[in-house]
């Protein structure tokens, strides 16, 4: 597979630039205050500017504080603030929000009832190329038909999200077909398919271990870090479809070094210090081995994606862009935070569309796994080839030199994925902004080109 230049919606990282989440805790007031001008005061209480994951952190505990009163949240991005809803016509829940620093909407629907909705879905329209999630900003439910969703199909469909109400549901059609991103090519390669690394792990028994997506899991039992080349990990445990799309690999090294961190290009890495649940509105990451670096916001959370081998729930809807060959790819903050792996979607980087992810919180909690290294060091992270490599080496599949930072690698040992590439995925990073972001506050150098090969971290234990 030719890999192509994706200048769209690019990231670019300050050189050696980590930022590590801080673990404040966010306290909420005594909702057991005086009631007494409390309404008032709430009024006059604007809202508290917050970090994406710390809004992330106040909305769980909103949720167990306002019980069945909660109608879900969002991350205004713009203000940066919490934006909670609430069911309509209790005053005392709107205090309590407003005084924990969250914007209140009043909405109609709960999530018990948006629940019922999705269920009415599952058990009416459950057709090979649709997918549904809660949009909070609307307070609906978000269902999307891909391409293939024509004719009787179609009509089922759109019957059924009418028969849910129009303030419950809506239906939009998508250009792409929905499908998992995995693909023939570099990276990670087993049984002739190519996928990503997610994240370093360490498995239940304390053995180094990494997350990718459970499609790739089921598709071989044994991975490499080059294509055609020797199996460096065996997959352990693997869930797709059904609840979930992830599957823990083990490296087959007990010495393997696997640090937990993200290498992103260019010699530059984000350090990943905790798994967080996403948040609709939250910006996020996302690395893969097809198209490298791209970025974007979520959009629904607990999503049901059909895809045409079976149905996967549990997922989050982003718009952020990927490739066949991103699958299993890491998806996480600018601060640092795991939030998820890539599972498929409809679309490319070129023309957009939407991708899901599988939550890493749910991943880890179902294979017992931890995030990071844990006790695990030596090796075959180190290596690649047979010698040890540094920055600006150059290293592929058979080459001579090991991945080092700031390396180009390809899948022939020479700098290339196929004949006329550019390295690994070919993307450069620096030079353009993802959608006017930057981690890190700082550019990556201009013109500077990096790949994601199978002598590349992304192909090894340097995810």
């Amino acid at each position: 597979m030719s890999h192509k230049r994706i200048p769209k919606r690019k990231a670019a990282f300050a050189a050696g630039t980590v930022v590590a989440l801080g673990a404040a805790a966010i306290l909420l007031p005594n909702a057991n205050a005086s009631q007494d001008g409390s309404s008032n005061d709430a009024a006059a209480i604007a809202p508290k500017t917050l970090k994406a994951t710390d809004a992330s952190d106040l909305a769980s505990q909103l949720e167990k504080l306002l019980g069945d009163s909660f109608a879900g949240s969002y991350y205004d991005s713009d203000s940066k603030q919490l934006v909670v809803n609430v069911i309509s016509g209790d005053s005392n829940v709107v205090v309590q929000a407003k005084k924990a620093g969250a914007e209140v909407r009043e909405v109609d629907n709960s999530l018990t009832e948006l629940a019922a909705g999705a269920k009415t879905l599952k058990e009416e329209a459950t057709i090979p190329g649709t997918a549904w999630a809660v949009d909070p900003r609307t307070n609906k439910i978000l269902v999307t038909a891909d391409s293939t969703v024509t004719g009787d199909k179609w009509n089922t469909l759109e019957s059924t999200v009418k028969s849910l109400g129009s303030d419950m549901a809506t239906v939009k059609k998508s250009a792409g077909t929905f499908k998992t991103f995995v693909s023939g090519g570099d990276a990670i390669f087993g049984g002739g398919a190519r996928c990503s690394l997610g994240f370093n792990v360490t498995a239940g028994d304390g053995s180094p271990a990494f997350l990718t997506a459970g499609h790739c899991g089921v598709a071989a039992e044994q991975w490499s870090d080059a294509q055609d080349g020797q199996p460096i990990a065996t997959v352990d445990q693997a869930t797709f479809p059904g609840d979930g799309d992830f599957a823990l690999v083990k490296y087959d090294d007990p010495a393997t070094q696997a640090p937990s961190e993200v290498n992103v290009g260019g010699g530059q890495t984000v350090a990943i210090s905790q798994a967080a649940d996403a948040e609709v509105g939250l910006q996020v990451f996302r690395m893969g081995s097809t198209t490298g670096l791209a970025d974007g916001q979520v959009l629904g959370l607990d999503a049901t994606v059909n895809y045409p081998e079976g149905t996967v729930t549990g997922l989050i809807q982003t718009d952020v862009c990927a490739e066949p060959g991103d699958s299993g790819g890491s998806l996480f903050t600018q601060d640092g935070s795991a939030i998820g792996l890539t599972s498929g979607g409809s679309g490319d980087c070129t023309v957009g569309g939407e991708t899901f992810f599988q939550p890493v919180t749910t991943a880890l909690q179902a294979v017992g796994a931890t995030l990071g290294a844990g006790d695990a060091a030596g090796g075959a992270g180190d290596q690649a080839g047979g010698e040890e490599a540094g920055a600006g080496d150059e290293a592929g599949a058979g080459g001579d030199a090991g991945a080092g930072a700031g390396e180009e690698a390809g899948a022939g040992g020479d700098a290339s994925a196929s004949p006329g590439d550019e390295a690994g995925a070919g993307q450069e990073v620096g030079g353009e902004q993802a959608g006017g972001d930057v981690i890190g506050g700082e550019e990556a150098g201009n013109g500077q080109e990096t790949g994601n090969g199978a002598g590349d971290a992304a192909g090894q234990a340097h995810n």
